[in-house]
Parts: C-alpha cells; structure tokens; sequence
C-alpha cells in the first residue's frame, strides 16, 4: 500500500529534534499557604478527606426519614454531615450513605431516641446550620472509636448504648 505524500519515507524527511530537556528541578513548598510537613489535626481542626462535597448529597436524603423533636432539618443535616465526612476520612476514602446512616442514627434522629439525649442534642443542634463552630462542636463529640464500628454494630448498640457511642 503507498503512502500519502506528506508521509516522511527517508531520514533526510523526518522531523529535525530539539535539544534535550534538562531534568526538572525538584519541587519545594515554600510559597506562604503551603503546608510544610503533615495536615494539622486536633479539636475544630477537621479531617480532610476525598469527595467530601458528595456527602452533602447522602446527608440529604435522609430529610424524609429524619424523627427531629424541635430540631430543624438544616440543623440537623449541618450536624450530621461533618460527623460523616469525618468517619470517610478516618478510613481514607469518600463519604458512602453508611456514614450518615451512623451520624443521624448516634444522635438519635433515626427515632427512638432517649429523652436524655434529646435534651443534650437540642442546644448542640440549635442554628448549627448557620455556626462553623457549633458543627465542629457535634463532630467533636463523637469518638474515634465509634466511627470505626460498622453501621450494623451501631444499629445494635443503640439506644441502649447512646452514652458510649457519643463518648459520654
């Protein structure tokens, strides 16, 4: 088969190459934002994690299913949703709908809640939707340790358990 006639068929045709490239330079954080070692944790620190923005979307669909007891829906899904952001990110990973699913349920707003923990939720949930610090707050309270329990496992253990899980 010929080839076309903008095909190069010598050496003499082929396309001259340039100069080699030097090796890049390596790379070093010293512009003023950057961090310079590892993310910084702690109380009202947050935990960064992939996807986060998805989390929203999961945290909303349990609106209909949500048992409120004077609390908002928005209060509620503000509070929630940085509690399940930040068990994805204690495993490294996006939010899935098993992280809310353990938020809501933790704080009682999958129903049968004690009346003892919805005294304690409603001044923490209050205008949450509209303060920072009082959602860092709501995930602050939770422990590690529950975060790391499967949904079923927290099914289980609430509302019996409702003190150990929030780490009263």
């Amino acid at each position: 088969m010929a080839a076309p006639e903008y095909v190069p068929t010598t050496k003499d045709q082929q396309p001259r190459r340039g100069l080699g490239l030097p090796p890049a330079r390596p790379w070093v954080a010293g512009r003023p934002g950057e961090l310079q070692a590892a993310q910084p944790d702690g109380r009202t620190l947050g935990t960064p994690g992939p996807d986060q923005g998805y989390g929203l979307v999961l945290a909303k669909r349990f609106v209909d299913r949500l048992v409120l007891d004077g609390t908002t829906a928005d209060d509620a899904v503000a509070g929630c949703l940085g509690v399940g952001l930040r068990r994805a990110a204690l495993f490294g990973r996006a939010p899935v709908i098993h992280d809310f699913d353990i938020a809501y349920r933790i704080w009682g707003f999958l129903g049968s809640a004690p009346a003892e923990l919805v005294q304690l939720r409603t001044p923490l949930f209050q205008a949450a939707s509209h303060h920072y610090w009082d959602q860092r707050a709501i995930v602050d309270h939770v422990p590690d340790a529950t975060l790391r329990l499967t949904h079923q496992e927290v099914a289980s253990r609430f509302p019996a358990d409702w003190r150990t899980l929030l780490g009263l």
